[in-house]
């Protein structure tokens, strides 16, 4: 079973008023549940790289991955270009990051499976 399995079947909540960003140790532990996401040293964002093979794949994936944004309400940055996407989470209401951003990038691993 897939440790991040967890994950996938959660789903974001919305970020209330004063709700604080995790702290680097909390942000750590879920980090070892995507192994393939990078954490910043500072903290405060996950990222991964994903290649394809055509600018179609490349597309396709970024549709999908906008579908789970739509329906999570929780949104990242992209970078797209012709056979790769960039793909940065962070909680921009939390200056940082929350259990959304984990959650999300789970589901957007997930898509490869």
């Amino acid at each position: 079973m897939n440790p991040s399995s967890d994950l996938t079947q959660r789903h974001c909540k919305a970020c209330e008023s004063g709700t604080t960003p995790l702290t680097l140790e909390e942000a750590s532990a879920l980090a070892t549940l995507l192994p393939d996401w990078e954490l910043k040293a500072d903290g405060l964002k996950i990222q991964r790289s994903f290649k394809f093979s055509n600018f179609h794949q490349t597309m396709a994936f970024v549709n999908a991955l906008a579908w789970i944004a739509h329906r999570e309400d929780h949104h990242p940055d992209l970078e797209v270009s012709y056979a790769r996407v960039v793909v940065h989470y962070q909680t921009h209401a939390v200056s940082g990051l929350s259990e959304n951003d984990f959650i999300c990038a789970a589901k957007v691993d997930a898509l490869l499976i």
